[in-house]
């Protein structure tokens, strides 16, 4: 197996140019973060950006934790990479790395400089810094369930490369994890009622009895209705699931599993 590794400061972009390097080079694995991807899957690994503080998401990147490791290593070994991209801060986080995970070393080293602008650097710093925003490289319904609450949008990025202008259709996920907020944010149970009114109150003629349900990976949503009779009054309501589903993960980012609808009643 051959490493390569990926070498530049926090918030210099290096997640967003890893797919790109990776295709480059004829890697199909890579290591960001904590996480053993795969064309756009999580294999194996915990996300650094779910640790509530800095120093343990640092700890989470370098696999200090026994079974984090021993999961992506049973990875590793399961499908055999030819070759795997290593993402890391400096040369001997690389190597904490490596050892955490028993590969060979690297083979190649990549700095940021040598494949980022120094405009696309410092928009990648400013982005980390005044925003809080970080990109994992993976699409948004792949992680979607694991980063419920910490505000996702989806990146799409259609590039031309080579000489036989192959096509590459690059998804990412931008994100701002817990850790790089100024203290911490809860979304109540009220608020979450507010948005489920608000998205309902043109198809539905009354809602009651709203309870709201979190579980690790997403919230549950029950609540009670009157409607007026209409036809094919199942399509409505599976739109009307879809459209709160829809606007709580955009004004949240909570992933929401389920919305039940009981009809009490109809509207005469």
């Amino acid at each position: 197996m051959r490493v390569y590794a990926l070498v530049g400061q926090s918030g210099t972009g290096k997640s967003y140019k890893a797919i790109s390097l990776a295709n480059r080079l004829g890697i199909k694995f890579i290591i960001d973060d904590g996480l053993l991807i795969k064309g756009g899957k999580i294999l194996a690994g915990s996300s650094a950006k779910r640790e509530p503080t800095m120093i343990a998401a640092a700890k989470r990147a370098i696999f200090m934790a026994e079974d984090h490791a021993k999961e992506v290593r049973d990875a590793i070994e399961t499908f055999r990479p030819e070759s795997i991209l290593i993402l890391g801060t400096s040369d001997g986080m690389i190597e904490k790395i490596v050892d955490a995970l028993g590969l060979p070393r690297p083979y190649e080293i990549t700095r940021i400089e040598d494949i980022a602008s120094k405009a696309e650097i410092e928009i990648a710093r400013e982005q980390r810094v005044e925003q809080g925003k970080h990109i994992i490289p993976v699409p948004t319904l792949e992680i979607r369930k694991d980063f419920s609450g910490y505000f996702l949008d989806p990146l799409k990025i259609f590039r031309m490369y080579g000489k036989e202008k192959v096509a590459e259709t690059l998804e990412k996920t931008v994100m701002r994890p817990t850790f790089s907020y100024m203290g911490r944010f809860y979304i109540s149970d009220a608020a979450i009622e507010s948005i489920v009114l608000y998205r309902a109150k043109d198809d539905i003629f009354r809602i009651f009895n709203i309870d709201v349900i979190s579980r690790e990976n997403g919230i549950v949503i029950y609540f009670d209705a009157i409607i007026e009779p209409r036809e094919a009054m199942h399509i409505i309501l599976k739109d009307i699931q879809r459209d709160i589903i829809e606007e709580i993960f955009w004004i949240t980012g909570l992933n929401v599993l389920q919305i039940n609808i009981t009809v009490r009643g109809l509207k005469l």
